[in-house]
Order: structure tokens, then sequence, then C-alpha cells
């Protein structure tokens, strides 16, 4: 990466690899919560030069620590400052809404030093839409600077009537403070001493100006509390592929970072440093693929989406009654309704997401509780697959896009040239993409599962005869016979958009297909023209619209074949599932820290390495979250807490001889298996089941 980012909750800060923040920065660098830049510039300077960068680690992603030495210094032939004779030493966390950053220097010249290290900070307080090109409209104004002893404040007062503030506090007395966001210190260290400051970065939101700093070693035991508490409480992983443990322990790290709790439980914002907030599509996808991992996530996650669910009909935002939200920013231009982000409804796979997710959670925790909870948000999500979502009443669910400033693209690949017919025209809305045909499938019939626990037979009759009857329609209507696959989608006037791309393959996980037709849409997509050799692409070679480098068109996301190998998992198609995670644990060796990112380009393998896409996000929730789908997969763990049952068809990747997995949360109890391999069979021991299901194998 080039650049640093850390995050904690709802605050995240974005530097360079030196640490800094350069103004004007095209990356758009700075210290952000609520969709507001709190620091737009940050520059430590030793003497009033740049100091020279020694290691830059973004191992961590809560904790950031950055070696930095002196240049070398004379003036008129008089020695002021040996070069590499001082060592600066940043190190930074977040903890409680506050960013601490802790500079310490060292000296390593054989004499007394005497030098000053200064900071120059400033503030914008710009909505992220205009940080990053997207917006202009009409903003508040800074008021002012207030200096107060070892402090500096920044003032703003929002077009929306929000005051804002960054709140900066240092440990150590300043020789200079200047309201232009200048504060010096003073150092003379003998040979060998160090000696450190400690500044904390606040931002305030409204009237309070609550000071939330405790002291800095105090906040890092706590933050460290925190992530301790979650590895004791998440399953304990260990193969002896160590590219596979690589990912999966970085996966679980990532996906530690990306929670966020907005009153409802945590949930997976969907990734850094841009999207950082609740995403409907993005985040019940991540909390799905934790399943296995903490299914408290997933709990988090219904909650949150439940809360913003839609209730009104209101197109500048694409909202209908029942609707769950694509987006939600809380920034200036949002709050005073200059963009729809308040959320935003433009999603059209979203709603039949969140039902998917509420069942398989139930499948994994016998919660029934939490359907009781949000029965009537069930409701109104059914209400609208039915009435908005089937604008027609053709059985499909289609969107259409009727915000100006909202996303004319809205399944998955959002992005304006996704969906492409063969001859290379794109489709008109509206659209009916086919793996939210899968998504609405599993709702229903997830849902009929449920009402019949809540003693509700006639509404999940219904429920099963309406999923009945868009399998045997969806099949009709989008299967393909000359290449023997399904289209991605049906415009405008109902004709197929036929180019082959990834999308089919999400309705294998949904159980609305064939045996026959599994098998058809398995092979296409691990065809050659589909099949990278490091990871099935969203389009095929050799399609009008491919482009390996594009963002839809021929990349290879992660959480794309995620979606695909949980339906392969399911089906029992292990060799199959065994290709896609090995090229995608291959394709990870060429990313930085052994990290999937949110997509790369398609090329083929044959050209020895991985190509990264340009502007990828890294860590990216959905990416995180694939490799414990690859565990999953492995052991082809389903349980279903309405039957008492667990099925397991365990395979290993072909050099892979172990694989346990402990303390697995399911049903009121854990589960812990191990698989060996045994020549050419695999072994499965049971190590512990607390379950109360039955573990069929």
């Amino acid at each position: 990466m080039d650049y640093r980012v850390i995050k904690e909750n709802d605050l995240f800060l974005l530097t360079d690899d030196k640490g800094n923040i350069p103004e004007n920065h095209s990356y758009g660098l700075g210290l952000y919560t609520k969709d507001t830049r709190f620091l737009s510039k940050l520059d430590l300077r030793i003497n009033g030069e740049e100091p020279i960068l020694l290691s830059s680690d973004a191992d961590e992603n809560y904790m950031a620590k950055i070696l930095l030495t002196n240049p070398h210094m004379e003036k008129d032939g008089e020695l002021i400052l040996w070069r590499e004779s001082v060592e600066i030493e940043r190190t930074r966390f977040i903890y409680g809404d506050v960013l601490y950053e802790t500079v310490k220097v060292k000296n390593y010249y054989p004499k007394p030093v005497e030098f000053n290290l200064s900071i120059h900070v400033d503030v914008d307080f710009k909505d992220m839409f205009i940080v990053r090109g997207f917006q202009n409209g009409e903003v508040g104004k800074r008021t002012g600077q207030t200096i107060d002893g070892n402090s500096l404040t920044y003032h703003y007062e929002g077009a929306d009537q929000i005051n804002r503030r960054t709140r900066i506090d240092w440990n150590k007395e300043a020789v200079q403070v200047t309201e232009a966001g200048d504060i010096t210190f003073d150092f003379n260290l003998d040979h060998g001493c160090e000696e450190s400051v400690t500044f904390m970065v606040q931002p305030q939101v409204g009237d309070t100006n609550d000071n939330k700093v405790i002291e800095s070693e105090l906040a890092l035991n706590q933050l460290k509390k925190s992530y301790q508490e979650w590895e004791a409480n998440i399953p304990k992983v260990k193969t002896d592929h160590d590219a596979l443990q690589r990912l999966v322990d970085r996966g679980i790290g990532d996906l530690r970072v990306l929670l966020t709790d907005l009153g409802y439980g945590k949930f997976p914002v969907a990734g850094l440093p841009w999207f950082g907030v609740p995403f409907g599509r993005d985040s019940l996808i991540a909390a799905l693929q934790m399943l296995s991992l903490n299914p408290d996530v997933a709990k988090g996650t219904i909650l949150t989406m439940a809360s913003q669910q839609g209730k009104n009909l209101d197109s500048w935002r694409d909202e209908q009654p029942g609707k769950i939200m694509h987006e939600i920013r809380f920034g200036e231009l949002a709050n005073t309704n200059q963009i729809p982000f308040t959320p935003y409804y433009g999603t059209i796979d979203a709603t039949p997401l969140f039902l998917v997710l509420i069942s398989e959670y139930v499948k994994w925790t016998g919660d029934l509780e939490i359907v009781k909870e949000v029965e009537s948000n069930i409701a109104a999500a059914l209400t609208w697959i039915d009435q908005y979502g089937d604008r027609d009443g053709d059985l499909f669910v289609e969107y259409h896009q009727e915000s100006s400033k909202g996303i004319a693209n809205q399944g998955w690949k959002d992005s304006g040239d996704s969906i492409v017919h063969r001859n290379g025209d794109y489709a008109k809305t509206p659209i009916a993409l086919a793996e939210v045909q899968g998504y609405v499938y599993q709702a229903k019939v997830g849902m009929a599962d449920l009402y019949d626990q809540l003693g509700k037979q006639e509404e999940a009759n219904e429920l099963r005869q309406q999923a009945g009857e868009l399998k045997e329609k969806f099949d009709k209507e989008f299967w393909m016979d000359d290449v023997n696959f399904y289209a991605i989608a049906l415009d405008e006037n109902k004709k197929q958009v036929g180019t082959i791309t990834s999308n089919p393959g999400h309705v294998l996980f949904s159980g609305m297909l064939s045996e026959e037709r599994n098998k058809a849409v398995a092979n296409m997509l691990l065809s050659e023209k589909m099949f990278s050799g490091y990871g099935i692409r969203t389009m095929g070679e050799g399609e009008a619209g491919y482009n390996p480098m594009s963002y839809h068109d021929g990349s290879i996301w992660p959480h794309d074949n995620s979606m695909i190998l949980l339906g392969m998992g399911k089906l029992g198609q292990q060799e199959e599932a065994k290709k896609v995670m090995t090229g995608l644990i291959d394709a990870a060796a060429h990313f930085e820290y052994d990290r999937l990112p949110e997509l790369f380009c398609g090329y083929s393998k044959e050209i020895g390495q991985a190509v990264k896409y340009p502007v990828a996000c890294s860590p990216q929730a959905w990416a995180a979250g694939t490799p414990i789908v690859f565990i999953q997969t492995l052991l082809g763990l389903f349980p279903d807490s309405l039957k008492k049952e667990m099925k397991l068809n365990p395979t290993l990747l072909d050099d892979m001889n172990s694989l346990t997995v402990e303390g697995m949360t399911i049903g009121n109890g854990q589960l812990s298996v191990s698989l060996q391999r045994n020549q050419d069979r695999i072994e499965v021991t049971v190590l512990e089941n607390t379950t109360g299901f039955e573990l069929i194998y």
C-alpha cells in the first residue's frame, strides 16, 4: 500500500508511509469520523527539516509504528546534527474516539545533542464526498482556533448547524504554539538517552465538549484487551498449510478492525479507507462469511440494518417501505440533503440478503428470539420484494434508478459498464439480475422454515409456493442453451443479457438449481474462459465487455469467489472448490501482508503474477471474510438448528495434511473438529461437540 491506515470503531487515520498528512494529497489523507476530515495536515519535522524514512509497519490495522531519522545538518560549515544521529519512532493507535501518537526520540551520537521537534497541523473539516471529488456544495466555515495550555482546538460551524471541533493535546511543555498550527518542542539528550511526547487528537461533534482523553498507556492496554477478548471468543484455526494459515490469520485480524457499533451490536463496515460505514450488501455478506467465526456479528448486522429499514416512498433516496439500505453517511452534505445518503437505498440485493442472513444465523445459533424481535422487519422486507422489487409482477426482482444522484446499476457489480450484452451494448433498466433471484428464492425458503417454527403455517406455505414458481420461471427465462449457462440478467425488454459472468455462481448457494444445472454452472466457472488460475473472473475472457483491468468486467473479486464457494461447499463440489481456493491462496502471496484485496486484475496465471487493481480497498471486509469461507468449505460444515443436525463433508487441499478448528459456536454449545490426511482418506476426529446437534458425515 502507498498509504498507512489504522481504525478503531468509527475513527480512522489515513497517512503516507512516513506517518504524515500532506495537504491536498491525491489519496485524501486525513483523520476521519462521521464522514468528516478532522485532520487535514500533519507534518513532523526535526530542526525544520523532513526526517528520513527507515521503516513503516502496517502489519497491524489498529496500531502503526514508523521509524525515521534525521538528515545531515550543517550551516556555514558548522555541524548542527550529524546524519542518522537521532532515531525518531512514531507509534500511533486509536481508542475511545481519540487518536494517540507518541513520538520517541533517542540520541545515538557519541555526545549530547540539542534539536527541536515540531509538528504542523491543520483542519479543513471537509466532507468526505468533497475530499474524494465526487461532490461540491454549500458548506460551513472555520471559526478560529483556541490555545489553552497544552492544547490547541480548531472550530467549525457547519452548514448543517452542527459545530465541529478538533482538539489536540500533548503531554510535554512546548516552546512554541501558534494558531497557525505549529507546535515545537526542544530536546537535549545525552548519548543513549531517549525522551518522548504524546499527542492526543480528538474529533468533537455537536455542542458537547467532552474530553475523552485518558492516559496513553492505559488506552493502549484497554485496546489490546479488547483484541484479546475478541481472540478468546473466536475459533482457533490451525493447519499445516502455511499460506492458508497466514491468510486466515490476516482475515481474522482485518475483520476485527473493521467492526463498528452504532448502538445495535458490532457489524462489519465495508472497507478502508473510504467505506468505513454501514453498507447493506457488503456488511450483510461479510457477516454471512463470518458465521463460523463469530455469529454475534451477524446479529449486530441484522439489528443495524433493521434500524434503518425504509419506511417511505422517496425517489431522491431510492427508498421504499421495507427496503434495506445501501449506504448511510453522516457528513455535512448528507445532513443538508445535498446527497441522498441519509441513508441511500439504491441496492436491489440488500433486502433479500437481509432475510438470507437471518435464516442462516438462526441455522447456526438456534436463536429464534431474533426472529420475533425483527418479525415486523421480516414482513416488511417480504412485502418489498413482492410489491416494489417485482415492479411488473413477473416474479423477478429488478432495479431502476430514480434518484438523480443515485446509482445506476444496483447489484454488487454497480459500475456503469457492468451489465453488457454480448454485442457490447449496455443493458437498460429495469434489470433483473441472476444472483438476486437466487437470493430471493433462498430468502423465501429460509423464512418459510422460520415461520414453521413460529406456527405461521399459512404464510410458510405461501412463501414455498412463491419460491417454487420463481425457481421454475428462472430456469426457463435465464438459461441459455447455446452456452449451457445462465444469463447475467434480463433487460428492460425481458431479453437475456447473455454475457458469461460470475453472477450465476451465487445461485449455487440458494438451492434453486437442479443437480444437472449446478454441474453446468460449476463447469463454466472453472473453464479456461472464467478461471484465471488465481480465481474466477467477473466476466469471461473473450466476451465483448471483457477487460482484465476493469472493475467488474474481467477482474477477480475474492468475495465473489467466496459466495460461489459457499454454494460449492453446500453442494459437495469439493474438487471445484479446492481449485478456486488454491488459486486465491496463490494470488494472496503477491499482495502486501498476504492480504486478499478488494479485487485484482483478471490476467491469466501464466503471466507469472497476480496483478493488483490500482484503487482497491485494503483491508476490505468481504475480502477479509473470504479465508473464513475457505475453512467452512474445507469442513463442508452447514448446521441446521431447526433439524438439530450439522452436516460435515470434509476435504483438504492437495498440499495440505491437517486442519483443526476448535471452538466454533453452534447452537448453545461448541464444535471442535480435526481433519487429518491418511493416504487417500480424510479422517475426522470430533474433539468437542456440546451443541446438542447430531453431526452427520
